[in-house]
C-alpha cells in the first residue's frame, strides 16, 4: 500500500546565501580590541587609584565585551532589517542630541553627553552613525542610470547640513567629519561631478557663515561686559568659540616650530603628546614603560595614539595606521561585488565613518590638524564610541554575510525579492 502523498507547503523566500561573516573584518576588530587593552592599560596611569589599580582597565575590557557581543548580534541579523530601523535611529539621535544642547552634561568645556541609568551617552557619536546610515539609504534610493538624482542629492546635503549644526556647537571636528563622510558616500555612489561641486561649495558656504556668525556675536557679547564678567562667563560658558580660535590661531602662527612652544595650561595636552612620540622613537619604549601618560591627562581617550606610538614606535603606530586602511580595503572590496546599491554604500560609509575617525585622531595628536577631540575608534576609552563602532563592524559582518556578491540570477532574484522596492537599485561600483 502506498504511502499518501503529501503536498509541499509553499516557501517563503529564503536568505539567498548562507556565508559565514567576514573573517578580514573580525580580525580587523579583534586586533584593534588586543590593542585598545593593552593600550588602555598602559596609558591610564592618570587614572589609577590607589584602591584599585586596574578599575580603569576591567571598565574598559567590559565596554569592549558588550560591543563585541553587539557586533556578533548584528552580523546574524540580515542587512535588509536595518532598513525600516534606520529613520528610527535618526528620531532618537536627533533627539538626544537636541536634549544635550540645552540641558547635557558639560565635558571638557562643552554640553557633550546625557545620563542614562548611570551611563554617559555622548548623543554626537549616535548622530555620525545615524548620517551614515541615512545617507546610505537616500544615495540607494535616488539611483539611475546617469548618476544620482538631484533630489536625492539635495536631501542628503540638507540632512548632513542639519546635522552638522547640532554637532556645531562641539566642536568643528566632528562637523568637519561629517561633511567629508557624506562625500565620500556621495563619490561611491557616483554622484555626478557637477552635482557634487555644488555640495562642496554649499558646505563651504554654510560652515563659513556659522565660524563668522559664532565670532562675530562671541565678540560683540564680550563688548559689553566688564573683565570681572568676562571671567566668570569663561568659566561657566559652555561656549567653545574662544576655545576654536585660540587653536587654530596657536596652530597657525606655530606651524613647524612647536618644539620651541613655552608649555602652558593651554598647550600642555598637545606638548607633552608631542614629547611622548619622540619618546617612542623607531621601535618604541614596549607596553607598560610610557613617560608621559602620568602627565597627559586624556592619555586614555583624546591622546591614545601618542602613547601607542611612544609603546611601539613609529613602526607600531604605522603598522595600526595600516590595520585602519585595511577596513577601508576590505569594505571596498565587499562593496564592489554587491548586486544592490544599498548594502554596498551601508558596507563603505561604516568603513569611511571608522577610517576617517582614526585619521583625524592621528592627525591631530601629531600636529598635522589643530587640536580637537576626537577619540582613536575601539582604542580609545569612551562608552559611546565603543558601542558606535561595535555597531558599525556588525552592519558590515551583516552585509558581508548576506548580500549577495558577484551571484548567479537566481540568487539575485531572490535578493531582490526580499528587499523592498525602493532600495532595489543595482550597485553603481558592480565589478563585471
Amino acid at each position: 500500500m502506498s504511502e499518501p502523498t503529501v503536498n509541499p507547503t509553499p516557501q517563503q523566500p529564503s536568505d539567498p546565501t548562507v556565508r559565514r561573516p567576514d573573517k578580514y573584518i573580525w580580525a580587523i576588530f579583534i586586533t584593534l580590541v588586543i590593542v585598545s587593552i593593552i593600550e588602555l592599560y598602559s596609558a591610564s596611569s592618570f587614572e589609577v587609584r590607589a584602591a584599585n589599580v586596574f578599575a580603569p582597565l576591567l571598565r574598559h575590557i567590559s565596554m569592549l565585551l558588550v560591543g563585541a557581543a553587539i557586533a556578533l548580534g548584528l552580523s546574524r541579523i540580515n542587512y535588509r532589517w536595518f532598513i525600516p530601523l534606520i529613520p528610527i535611529f535618526v528620531i532618537v539621535s536627533v533627539a538626544l542630541m537636541a536634549y544635550v544642547l540645552v540641558a547635557g552634561e558639560i565635558v571638557n568645556g562643552a554640553r557633550r553627553a546625557v545620563n542614562i541609568l548611570g551611563i554617559a551617552i555622548q548623543p554626537a557619536e549616535f548622530l555620525k552613525l545615524s548620517a551614515v546610515a541615512s545617507i546610505a539609504l537616500i544615495m540607494s534610493r535616488a539611483q539611475e542610470k546617469e548618476g544620482v538624482r538631484t533630489g536625492g542629492v539635495v536631501l542628503s546635503a540638507v540632512v548632513v547640513i542639519l546635522f552638522g549644526g547640532l554637532l556645531f556647537s562641539q566642536g568643528l571636528t566632528n562637523t568637519l567629519l561629517l561633511m567629508g563622510i557624506s562625500l565620500s558616500i556621495m563619490l561611491i555612489a557616483g554622484v555626478q561631478w557637477k552635482k557634487f561641486i555644488v555640495v562642496i561649495l554649499c558646505y563651504g558656504v554654510v560652515a563659513g557663515a556659522a565660524v563668522v556668525y559664532k565670532v562675530k556675536s562671541k565678540n560683540e557679547k564680550e563688548k559689553t561686559l566688564t573683565t570681572e564678567q568676562l571671567a566668570v562667563v569663561g568659566e561657566q560658558s559652555d561656549d567653545r568659540t574662544g576655545t576654536w580660535i585660540a587653536r587654530i590661531d596657536r596652530y597657525m602662527n606655530n606651524w613647524g616650530e612647536k618644539y620651541n612652544d613655552t608649555i602652558v595650561a593651554e598647550n600642555r595636552q598637545e606638548m607633552y603628546a608631542y614629547m611622548a612620540q619622540a619618546n617612542g622613537g623607531l621601535i618604541g619604549v614596549m607596553p607598560g614603560n610610557s613617560r608621559e601618560t602620568s602627565r597627559l591627562p586624556l592619555a586614555f581617550s583624546d591622546y591614545i595614539f601618542s602613547i601607542v606610538v611612544e609603546d611601539l614606535g613609529f613602526v607600531g603606530g604605522f603598522l595600526l595606521l595600516v590595520v585602519y586602511l585595511s577596513l577601508l580595503a576590505r569594505a571596498g572590496n565587499i562593496a564592489s561585488r554587491c548586486s544592490r546599491a544599498f548594502p554596498a554604500l551601508l558596507v563603505m560609509g561604516m568603513a569611511v565613518m571608522i577610517v576617517f575617525q582614526a585619521l583625524f585622531h592621528m592627525a591631530i595628536v601629531t600636529g598635522v590638524f589643530p587640536v580637537s577631540g576626537q577619540p582613536l575608534p575601539l582604542i580609545s576609552k569612551g562608552g559611546s564610541s565603543i558601542l558606535i563602532t561595535s555597531i558599525a563592524f556588525g552592519v558590515m559582518l551583516s552585509v558581508s554575510r548576506f548580500a549577495v556578491q558577484n551571484g548567479k540570477k537566481k540568487e539575485i532574484k531572490a535578493e531582490l525579492e526580499l528587499l523592498p522596492e525602493e532600495v532595489r537599485a543595482d550597485n553603481p561600483a558592480q565589478v563585471q
